[in-house]
Parts: C-alpha cells; sequence; structure tokens
C-alpha cells in the first residue's frame, strides 16, 4: 500500500482539515478535530461510482428513465413496519441507534428470525462471539430459522461473506467496531465510520440487499460518529425509552421510502420487545381520574393519535423565584403559556411553583398540547378536577386564542375509541369537520371559553 496521507476530521460534522485547528470551521465546535490517516489511492486507478465506471456514465433525459416500486418486504414486526414506511427495502441503507441496553439488539434479533423464514439472513455482531447472540436467540425462543451468524469487524472480511451468501437482509452490529486494514486508525475513528459506511452503502446498491446498521449513542443523545454517516444512510431510527419504565419507543427521523416522525411503541419484557398495538390504551391504563391537574389529549405521532395524559401541580414557592419544571413537554412553551394564563385569566402565578409532566415518559412537542397543558395547569392551580371524558386539543397564541391544528378528525376519532364523550377543540376546526362522530364537539376560540366550559367558570 502506498504511504497514507494524514488528515485531521471533525467528529461532529466530519469536516477535512490539514492541520488540526482548535475550533471546526465547519461547525465551530471545540476540540473537535481528530487525526486520521488516509490511504493514498494510485495514479492508474480507474475512478469507480457507486453505479459502475465513472467513463461509461452520461446523463439520462427523465422520461428515458424506467421507473418501478422499490421491493419491499416485512420485518415480521408490524410496528417496526409501521415506522420503516411499510418495511425493508432491498438495496437500502438503515441506521438504527439508541442508548446502551435499551433493546437494539434484541428487536433486530426478533425481527430476523421472522424474516428468515422466509428468506436468508446474516447477523453480523462486532462486539459479541456468536455464543452470546446463540445464548440470545435462545432466550427470545429463535430457532429452525435460516439465520447465519458471523462474528467479525473486518470490514473486506464482510463483504466477501456478503457476496457469498446473498441474504435478503444484513444487520451490522455495530458500525462503529468495523474497521478498514487500509487505514491505520482505530476502529470508531472519523476516517473508519466512514469509509466503511461507504463501502457497505456501494454493496447495498449493487447486489442489492437490505443493511442494517447499529450506532451507537454519545453521552448528548446523537449518533456517535461523523454526521455524515445519518446523510449517507436512507433511513435513521431512534430507539427511545426510560430504564424506569417498560416501555420503548422507535422513531424515524429520516426515510427515503416513508414518512418521518413515525412511531412505534413496544413493551420490554423477559421474553423480549412485544408490540403495543394500542399506544392510547396502554398510556393511560394507570390514569387517575378525578384528581386536579390531569387532562388527557390526542397527540400525533407521524399518522398515528396516541392519547396521553398531561399532569400539572401548582404549589406556593418556597423559593426566592417561582419554578418552571416540565417533563416530556416542551420547557419554553410551558413557560410562555404560564404567562398567558396570569395575564389573559389572572391566575397570579408569579408567586406559584408549576410542574408538568406527560404521564409514562413520552415526549409531545407539538403545538396542539397547549389547551391540555392550559387546562391541567388552570385546573390544579384552582384545585378543580376536570370532566374525566374529556380531551383537549389547540394551540394556543399569546393573545389567548384557540388556534386551529391538524388532524383534528382523527384525533377525535381515536378518542371516541377509548370511551371520551366530550372533545374541547379551536372553533375554526369545528367547521371542517366530516362524517358522522360519536362524540360530543365544543369549539372554542378563547382561553377563557375553554376553561369556562371545563372547570365551570
Amino acid at each position: 500500500m502506498a504511504k497514507g496521507k494524514i488528515r485531521f476530521f471533525c467528529t461532529h460534522c466530519g469536516q477535512e482539515s490539514l492541520k488540526w485547528l482548535g475550533r471546526c470551521p465547519g461547525c465551530g465546535e471545540w476540540n473537535s478535530l481528530v487525526e486520521e490517516q488516509i490511504a493514498k489511492k494510485d495514479s492508474n486507478s480507474t475512478l469507480v461510482s457507486r453505479f459502475g465506471p465513472c467513463d461509461v456514465s452520461k446523463p439520462l433525459h427523465i422520461d428515458e428513465v424506467s421507473g418501478g416500486d422499490e421491493t419491499r418486504f416485512s420485518s415480521g414486526i408490524a410496528e417496526l413496519d409501521r415506522v420503516l414506511g411499510g418495511g425493508l427495502v432491498s438495496g437500502s441503507l438503515t441506521l438504527l441507534s439508541g442508548d446502551p441496553g435499551i433493546g437494539k439488539s434484541t428487536l433486530l434479533l426478533q425481527s430476523s428470525a421472522q424474516v428468515a423464514r422466509q428468506g436468508k439472513v446474516l447477523y453480523i455482531s462486532g462486539e459479541e462471539s456468536v455464543q452470546q447472540i446463540k445464548m440470545r436467540a435462545e432466550r427470545l425462543d429463535v430457532k429452525d430459522v435460516n439465520l447465519y451468524l458471523l462474528a467479525e469487524t473486518n470490514i473486506e472480511t464482510i463483504l466477501e461473506v456478503i457476496k457469498s451468501i446473498a441474504p435478503q437482509w444484513v444487520i451490522i452490529d455495530s458500525i462503529q467496531t468495523l474497521y478498514w486494514s487500509e487505514l491505520g486508525s482505530a476502529p470508531g475513528n472519523v476516517a473508519q465510520v466512514r469509509e466503511c459506511a461507504g463501502q457497505l452503502l456501494r454493496m447495498a446498491k449493487d447486489l442489492p440487499v437490505a443493511i442494517t446498521l447499529v450506532g451507537h449513542v454519545t453521552k448528548e443523545g446523537v449518533i456517535a460518529g461523523p454526521r455524515l454517516l445519518e446523510h449517507m444512510v436512507d433511513t435513521v431510527l431512534y430507539l427511545e425509552g426510560e430504564r424506569n419504565y417498560p416501555y420503548r419507543i422507535l422513531r424515524s427521523v429520516k426515510n427515503r421510502f416513508g414518512s418521518t416522525n413515525e412511531l412505534g411503541v413496544f413493551e420490554m419484557l423477559g421474553q423480549g420487545l412485544i408490540e403495543v398495538a394500542n399506544p392510547s390504551a396502554f398510556f393511560l391504563a394507570e390514569r387517575s381520574q378525578g384528581a386536579p391537574g390531569s387532562v388527557v389529549v390526542p397527540s400525533m405521532e407521524g399518522t398515528r393519535p396516541v392519547l396521553v395524559e398531561v399532569q400539572a401541580l401548582v404549589t406556593p414557592t418556597v423559593f426566592g423565584q417561582a419554578r418552571r419544571v416540565t417533563t416530556g413537554l416542551d420547557y419554553q412553551r410551558t413557560v410562555l403559556l404560564a404567562a398567558v394564563l396570569d395575564k389573559k385569566i389572572g391566575l397570579h402565578l408569579g408567586q406559584q411553583d408549576i410542574y408538568v409532566n406527560v404521564a409514562g415518559g413520552l415526549k409531545v412537542l407539538e403545538p396542539a398540547v397547549d389547551l391540555a397543558i392550559v387546562a391541567a395547569i388552570a385546573s390544579s392551580s384552582r384545585n378543580q378536577t376536570v370532566d374525566a371524558e374529556t380531551v383537549f386539543i389547540g394551540e394556543v397564541g399569546l393573545t389567548g386564542e384557540v388556534r386551529a391544528v391538524g388532524h383534528l378528525e382523527k384525533r377525535i376519532r381515536e378518542a371516541s375509541k377509548l370511551g371520551f364523550r366530550r372533545c374541547i377543540c379551536p372553533s375554526q376546526n369545528r367547521k371542517y369537520l366530516k362524517g358522522v362522530l360519536d362524540i360530543e364537539i365544543i369549539g372554542v376560540e378563547r382561553v377563557e371559553e375553554a376553561l369556562s366550559v371545563a372547570l365551570g367558570g
């Protein structure tokens, strides 16, 4: 191999520099440039693109390109198929990330067992031996399927095995453990992650084969390695969840073959991750009815409405300055809504501590939960209960107006399905509802009207 060159790469954005700099010129991060050795290409080597030699490539008129739908196959898990947009796509590169121990390997092993009943699956691990994977497979009752295991970290060996086996789906756990021998750096460094992901991307497109990569996350909760990794892959999935709760949330933040911000819900049990077919009932299972400060809101997670409980506690402060604490909600938005209540409703919250929480630990950030937050804070402040069969939907403006939101009919139908009998929503949305809805719809234009209906004045 020809002598390599030394370059410096940013671990946050992948910016390349000829010398070390204290601050990355690309993203502005301090002390993020690391030294890497890159292989020097021979001068007589032929430049090859992802789809063939560059000297034969030519632009095509759009009408000359033959169209066609992507080839999909089911992962065997309905919630995973939902997040992927209908299933795995042959020739795609997917990145699954999440905290250590959250259940990434468990989910993929369960799914691979289902796919391996119809096709061939190759599970490659750079962190565990095949014996360790076998132990997990026995716990998950994975047996009598066309599943191949490989413990390897050399990308060249992995590519040869993929070519020889020709599987339908390849799982690599994880991308940070792979290395290319042409590079002198250690596995997990910027150059190694970028190069190994690039070679796997070319392999996925050329065969074609569906490849899923497992990615580590940093302490800040972002995917470790260069930001370029997320741009290279076709789909980016995050598996989230609190260790104190049994559920796991699978989110799609990038998907070239489907919608983004989709959500799948699982429950972690001894036999693995179990699908939650009705997340609304799951999150409301332990709701205490008749308690002040408890309000239900239908929130949209992707294309699915999920009913969640918003809880608020308002109490006189014992500090010099009143506290505002939120869990699962946008902090700045909650402070803004508290100011609206203080100014427009006259609740006088300046010397009151306000704690607002989404029960169950789910994160809800859409503006449609504004009216539920306002109602929960007002209910706790006045020590009045809200009707247990009422849901609140609406965005609240700074002048106290209740603004329209999207997908109102879907939200209402989900609430009606779970037995709710009344919905307080924006008047602007009310006039556009179609069909017969088995629920009382109350349209409001101001926060005062909503609280008057909910709390009786």
